[in-house]
């Protein structure tokens, strides 16, 4: 039996079809949705989810006016803390709603 020298991992493979795709901006950024709760913590995580992404933009939905004050607060902070958990800065704001 004759080995095949060009076998790719299948995550190698993944990559390269999401490059040609060029989508690997939007796969990474839909990670926060699996990290929300991790990123925020269980007590923010009960009043506020994420909703949508919109052009870099996450869209959170929270649950009062003043958990929403609070997390327009701690933007910044939140904000920090999805680049270091994602390895990506391609999400650039958060709006609170």
């Amino acid at each position: 039996m004759k080995k095949r020298e060009n076998i790719q991992s299948l995550g190698d493979a993944l990559n390269l079809l999401m490059q040609s795709l060029g989508i690997e901006k939007q796969v990474e950024q839909y990670k926060i949705f699996d990290i929300w709760n991790e990123v925020v913590g269980q007590q923010v995580a009960k009043v506020a989810q994420p909703e949508r992404l919109q052009n870099g933009v996450l869209i959170v939905t929270v649950n009062n006016a003043p958990w929403r004050a609070e997390l327009t607060f701690r933007k910044k902070e939140i904000l920090e803390k999805i680049h270091e958990k994602t390895n990506s800065q391609s999400i650039v704001d958060i709006k609170f709603r």
